[in-house]
């Protein structure tokens, strides 16, 4: 057996000197040691293998503000899977950069830390692939400048952005440029593992229509994500028979939403639905919501997608958020299957141990296992990455089965990749319904 030892590779002079250890080990040697990403936004090279790592894979997710519990849940699992691989993808050794696009003071994922990361990456040839982002604004940051990386661009993949126009132009949803202007190079370079909000859309109005609201009112957080996740809501409330009484913004810097809520009131709504974060004032206006239409489970329901499907939210608007209906892509823990599960064991007998895991986690390890695999079956050139990314062809995965549209999105899916939770809150997310929406809804919140 060949004892691995673990290293975290800085730079200058320490970089040096693990090396030297490497080679006093036995390791193979490697090649030099790769530069690492800046220390400013990420943690240090994480490797357990022999000699230096050939590449290096970065994640990119918010590590500060309301998201962090459910993104170092995904930082763990692909963890877990460069564990499982031994740190290595075919012939080529995998070191590990967990990157912050957070920033202490937004309190959430900030347009210029995004932007500094991705000029980071493109910059560093080491940079074989990435792994996000949590938020679809800032992968709209991020997309163009890996797609015009040197040497055909860097691939990247998400765990969780659900924003249909990173892939899919959606009239009335989308810009008009969306979403050519992500990919100067006139070539794709990003996919993803979550179902786009055209799945959400339809799942939430396949949901509220069985709760029995008649009349919704749409709000929207003014961001990328949540206008997209809006508008696919609204078409396909739509489409179900549900009526959409009013489609308006609020203001995440305002201090109060008792006149918006009062507006909507006067609409006769029957639903409400936030199309956007918690992060953006999110808690005030749901304390608004109640304090004047009285509690979610009332007369007037209240409705959200996966930007606010977190413990903080209860956390953060307490007993108002009672009886409040919140989204997420994907089906609860105790319904993932087969390899699903031994993963799931996997991060509970190590990382996570002790904790409840959450979904996301398993979306996290499913990408990571796609570009760990892209990898292994590329020549080792930033550009092959991408070509077999695109290729992959998932049988019975920690999501079930499916491969990717020339668009970069599930396709010919079936199990968790095109499956929705529905959550209640109480003290905790408690599961409400799962299940898959209808095709033809689907198409109807992406026309």
């Amino acid at each position: 057996m060949t004892v691995k030892r673990k290293s975290l590779f800085l730079i200058g002079l320490i970089v040096a000197a693990l090396a030297l250890v490497a080679a006093g080990c036995g390791g193979d040697g490697g090649g030099e040691a790769p530069e690492a990403l800046p220390s400013s936004s990420c943690t240090a090279i994480e490797y357990e293998g022999d000699g230096n790592p050939d590449y290096i894979i970065a994640s990119d997710f918010p590590l500060q503000g309301s998201s962090r519990t459910q993104t170092e849940q995904m930082i763990a699992a692909i963890r877990q899977v460069l564990v499982d691989a031994d740190w290595q993808a075919g012939d080529y050794k995998i070191g590990y950069q967990s990157c912050d696009d957070a920033t202490a003071q937004a309190g959430k994922w900030d347009s210029g830390k995004c932007n500094q990361n991705a000029n980071a990456y493109a910059a560093n040839d080491k940079v074989i692939g990435v792994i996000g982002t949590f938020n679809s604004g800032c992968a709209a940051i991020i997309i163009p400048v890996l797609n015009q990386a040197p040497d055909g661009g860097i691939a990247m993949i998400s765990p969780a952005n659900t924003y249909t126009c990173l892939t899919v132009n959606i009239p009335g949803g989308c810009d008009s440029t969306e979403p050519d202007k992500y990919y100067p190079s006139g070539s794709r370079n990003y996919t993803r593992v979550a179902p786009s909000d055209d799945y959400q859309g339809a799942f939430l109005a396949e949901f509220a229509k069985e709760q029995g609201t008649t009349k919704m009112y749409v709000l929207n957080d003014k961001e990328a994500y949540g206008l997209g996740v809006a508008t696919t809501t609204r078409k396909a409330l739509e489409h179900v028979g549900i009526e959409v009484v009013g489609f308006d913004a609020w203001d995440p810097k305002a201090s109060s939403y008792e006149a918006l809520m009062k507006k909507i009131q006067g609409t006769g709504a029957d639903g409400v639905f936030l199309g956007g974060l918690i992060d953006e004032n999110g808690a005030q206006l749901i304390k608004d919501k109640v304090a004047v239409l009285g509690p979610n489970d009332g007369d007037v329901k209240l409705y959200a997608p996966d930007g606010f499907t977190a413990q903080a939210t209860i956390d953060e608007t307490g007993p108002a958020s009672a009886g409040m209906f919140m989204s997420v892509a994907g089906v609860p823990i105790d319904e993932f299957q087969g390899d699903a599960l031994d993963f799931v064991d996997s991060l509970l007998a190590g990382e996570l141990a002790g904790k409840e895991i959450d979904p996301y986690a398993i979306y996290g390890g499913q990408a990571a296992q796609i570009l760990m695999d892209a990898i292994a079956n590329s020549d080792g050139t930033r550009a092959s990455v991408i070509e077999q990314m695109f290729a992959t062809e998932v049988t019975d995965g920690l999501l079930g089965s499916f491969s990717f549209n020339e668009n970069g999105d599930p396709q010919d899916a079936s199990g968790a990749v095109v499956g929705f939770t529905m959550y209640v809150a109480t003290d905790t997310l408690t599961t409400e319904d799962s299940f898959s929406p209808d095709p033809e809804t689907v198409q109807a919140a992406g026309a």
